[in-house]
């Protein structure tokens, strides 16, 4: 059996190296110096490289969005000034005008052509187009397709199809102005900025188409209805508002004094006063019809006039806005080519600093490493010479870390390795002197406790003396409740011997049977009464169990009468299985929770060693004793949920402990109704279900044995 000092300094050492394990298993300093030097510059190449990457995703997208604009925005320019000239020669024709037809069918060739080149490079431009456009041109797309249809009912219809025909135009050109609508939304907002003015001109180009649209239809009877009126008068008012709110404040010096030339020029006041004409009060006819009250030829004049210069002016600010385009292109080309030198430097320079930096601590940190892990496995060849009881020199055993030569005398690390060098002596000092005070500590209690045990067993041979010598029941009852009392002292007496560290003295020279260690365990509880035994068969216990056997079920019965209520049993039963005995220990209690039945049985398996001023107030100081005892003598014990609510504990004695039965013939169990024999001086007898617990005679077991079981007593030694 290891000595309490050995088992002291070997529990110090496991410790030592589980710190090592520990340390091991967690990052080094040396590791993390060098993830310091890692870290930084990947996180700064990492930041450079989404900087970069977002520059030239802004530069991809803002270069395709510019040449969308070219490949998309031209042609529906070229689109949109021939539908507004085949939307008016289109109402000529419906309203019969002179000529109208001829204009008409060459108009139609030129744009058809613009269509063409519209839908052959919109097919190119829209495939990673941003969906408002993709929308857009599919919209255009699918309303151009309808457009031979509209040419039929111009061709075929009369002036009643002035409205469908009108309607069909507008909406197609308003289609194709959300086109240049959606063209002008870009992620540059200097650009989205410069585009708005110049969609807001193609609608003031619109509206003054749309007059010309609807006056088309009167020209050549010199009237117009009344709706036709009202809608002039809004296309007037529109426009209007449209140049005079959205797009001359917006528009750059050079481009508003263009239009102010438009606007001061004699076509435009001769639309003016031709739109005040037309719009002036009048009475209707009886079919609802207004004269017009201006000529066709002022009108047509200023309005070819006008056309071509408003065109300019838009063409000009089209290429003005990408002009513009281009060149935030380019800014952003020269910022990305920019952003990503200026940071791939600044990742080279910010690695390469770092890394000298700490190449020079990490090299003296594992020189301290190397000198520490020697000190390291010296310390457990020191703690198992304090184990065997050698007397160490503490300055000798701490070998001293030298300082770096290369390091600063007064740096942090030459602290460092004084810091440690100074741990590790006081490491070992404080090892020793925990194993002097652990070893004289247990020495005292052990003493202590020797002492109580041989007043206790003079105790029980008194005890034995009086009980042969007195025959009064009342008597022989007193006597037999300090017989039971002293047992238990006796038991709690060898508790604090094996708690600190050493054996009882009890010994038997010879095996015992089974029945009788159970009612020995029985007889050293305070609720006896409660407990029933069942035994099957009549197994022997060899002489070194049965001590330790019954000690475990003593204290297994006292666990289950503590936390049940009275009068509910506690049922110990045994029986004979594969690997040995079984002997279960069942109460009727409130039970343990899963979380305690698993800690029990950890405790069970792996005892740890049992400080007993650590665990002075610990409640549980039996299943220490158990856990040290089963470990001691290869005992297996296991907590388990009854049936009944409460626990069921199962205590496996293996076969070498066990012996074959000295004797032949069936053991006589009384039943529990039967009276007890007189008590005899020789071998006391059985009590009853609810009798007195019956005395020791001779070291015999607490319980006694029923009449017709005399042989196998064990012998005590106190």
């Amino acid at each position: 059996m290891t000595s309490p000092e050995a088992g002291i300094i070997k529990e110090h050492a496991l410790r030592t190296r589980a710190s090592r394990r520990t340390e091991s298993t967690t990052m080094s300093l040396r590791t993390a110096l060098l993830v310091l030097a890692i870290v930084p510059g990947v996180a700064l190449a990492a930041l450079w490289a989404v900087t970069s990457g977002q520059t030239l995703l802004d530069f991809q997208r803002q270069a395709a969005q510019g040449q969308l604009a070219q490949k998309a925005g031209q042609p529906s320019n070229i689109v949109y000034y021939n539908l507004q000239a085949e939307r008016r020669l289109s109402a000529e024709a419906l309203a019969r005008h002179k000529g109208a037809s001829e204009e008409l069918r060459q108009q139609r060739k030129l744009t058809d052509e613009a269509v063409k080149s519209f839908q052959t490079l919109s097919d190119v431009a829209t495939d990673d187009a941003p969906a408002e456009v993709r929308d857009a041109v599919g919209k255009a797309r699918a309303a151009i397709n309808q457009l031979p249809a509209q040419r039929a009912l111009v061709d075929d219809g009369g002036n009643d199809q002035q409205k469908a025909v009108y309607g069909y135009y507008t909406d197609l050109i308003a289609v194709d102005l959300q086109l240049f609508a959606a063209l002008s939304h870009v992620d540059n907002g200097r650009i989205t900025t410069l585009s708005q003015p110049l969609v807001d001109l193609f609608w003031t180009k619109e509206m003054i188409s749309r007059s010309d649209a609807l006056l088309a239809r009167g020209w050549p009877e010199g009237k117009l209805s009344t709706e036709d009126l009202k809608q002039v008068r809004e296309t007037v008012s529109g426009q209007e508002l449209q140049y005079s709110t959205k797009v001359v404040p917006q528009l750059p010096p050079d481009d508003k004094a263009m239009w102010e030339e438009i606007t001061h020029s004699a076509a435009w006041k001769a639309k003016t006063q031709v739109e005040n004409e037309v719009l002036r009060p009048a009475k209707a006819d009886a079919d609802g019809f207004v004269g017009l009250g201006a000529r066709e030829k002022t009108w047509r004049g200023a309005m070819d006039e006008l056309g071509p210069q408003i065109e300019k002016l838009l063409e000009r600010r089209t290429a003005s806005v990408v002009e513009e385009g281009k060149g935030s292109v380019m800014s952003l080309l020269f910022k990305m080519v920019l952003t990503t030198v200026v940071g791939l430097v600044a990742v080279i320079a910010v690695i390469w600093t770092t890394w000298r930096l700490t190449r020079n601590l990490r090299r003296r940190i594992g020189g301290l490493q190397e000198r520490a892990e020697e000190l390291e496995k010296a310390l457990p060849d020191v703690v198992e010479r304090l184990a065997r009881g050698e007397r160490i020199d503490v300055e000798a055993e701490a070998r001293a870390i030298e300082p770096d030569s290369r390091g600063s005398r007064s740096d942090e690390l030459t602290q460092l390795g004084d810091a440690l060098n100074l741990a590790r002596t006081s490491a070992l000092a404080a090892a020793v002197k925990q194993a002097d005070q652990h070893r004289g500590f247990e020495r005292l209690l052990q003493r202590i406790a020797r002492r109580t045990q041989q007043l206790i067993g003079q105790q029980l041979k008194k005890l034995d003396e009086l009980e042969r010598k007195h025959e009064d029941p009342e008597v022989l009852d007193g006597l037999f409740d300090l017989d039971h009392l002293t047992a238990r002292l006796r038991r709690y007496e060898e508790n604090l011997v094996i708690l600190a560290g050493g054996s009882p003295h009890r010994r038997w020279r010879k095996p015992v049977p089974l029945l009788d260690v159970m009612r020995s365990a029985q007889g050293e509880v305070q609720d006896y009464r409660r407990v029933v035994l069942d035994l099957d068969g009549s197994p022997w216990l060899s002489e070194r169990a049965v001590g330790p056997v019954s000690h475990v079920l003593a204290e297994l019965i006292e666990n289950a009468l503590s936390f049940s209520r009275p009068p509910s049993p506690v049922e110990v039963r045994a029986a004979k299985v594969s690997r040995g005995l079984a002997i279960e220990v069942e109460d009727r209690g409130l039970g343990m929770e899963e979380d305690q039945l698993a800690a029990a049985n950890e405790l069970m398996v792996r005892p740890p060693r049992m400080d007993v001023l650590a665990h002075s107030d610990d409640i549980r100081l039996g299943l220490y004793v158990i856990a040290r005892l089963a470990d001691q003598h290869g005992l297996r014990v296991e907590f388990r949920s009854s049936a009944y609510g409460g626990t069921r504990v199962v205590l496996l004695v293996p076969d070498e402990l066990t012996v074959p039965e000295p004797r032949t013939g069936p053991v006589g169990v009384p039943a529990p109704a039967a009276a007890a024999p007189a008590a005899a001086p020789a071998a006391p007898s059985a009590p009853a279900a609810d009798g007195p617990l019956p005395t020791r005679v001779q070291g015999q077991a607490l319980a006694g044995v029923t009449a017709p079981h005399t042989a196998g007593a064990p012998h005590t030694t106190t």
